[in-house]
C-alpha cells in the first residue's frame, strides 16, 4: 500500500529554491607542483575549500599539502574518532613517482579521499583536525 505524499502547507520562496543551500563544503584537490632535487623532490597540492559551515574558519581558502601530510592527517583522523571508517588515501609509489600520470593519479585519489572525509557529517562537525588541515596553511602534524 502506497502513502499518499505529504502535502506542503505552502510553496517555497523564490529565495528557498534559489538561495544558497543550507551547509555546503566543497573541496578540491588540484595544482600539482613538484620541488627540490634528487632525493630531496617532493610534490605537493593544493587543497582548495569553499563552505559556509560555521565550524570552518574561512568560506574560501587554499592550502598546500604533500602526501605525508595526507597520512598524517589521516592517522590523526583515525585516533579522533572510532566512529567514522576513514577511507584509504592512494597507495605509496616508490618508481616514476614524479611522472605526469602517477602525480595525476594521485591528485584524483586525494581528492576523492577528501571529499569522502569531508562529506561525513560527524566529521564536518565532530573532527577537530578536519578543518585545520583543509584550511590552516602553517598546519603541522605535530601539533595534533
Amino acid at each position: 500500500m502506497m502513502q499518499a505524499p505529504i502535502e506542503t502547507a505552502r510553496p517555497q520562496s523564490f529565495e528557498e529554491i534559489y538561495g544558497p543551500p543550507e551547509n555546503f563544503l566543497e573541496v578540491e584537490v588540484r595544482n600539482p607542483q613538484t620541488h627540490g632535487v634528487g632525493r630531496k623532490m617532493f610534490t605537493d597540492y593544493e587543497v582548495i575549500c569553499r563552505t559556509n559551515i560555521p565550524a570552518f574558519k574561512l568560506k574560501n581558502s587554499s592550502v598546500r599539502r604533500r602526501y605525508s601530510e595526507f597520512e598524517a592527517f589521516r592517522d590523526i583522523l583515525e585516533r579522533e574518532t572510532s566512529k567514522v571508517t576513514i577511507p584509504p588515501l592512494p597507495g605509496r609509489v616508490f618508481t616514476n613517482r614524479f611522472s605526469d600520470d602517477v602525480i595525476e593519479h594521485r591528485r584524483e585519489g586525494l581528492e576523492r579521499f577528501l571529499q569522502i572525509v569531508v562529506g561525513h557529517p560527524l566529521l564536518q562537525t565532530g573532527s577537530k583536525v578536519l578543518a585545520a588541515f583543509v584550511q590552516d596553511p602553517n598546519w603541522d602534524k605535530n601539533s595534533w
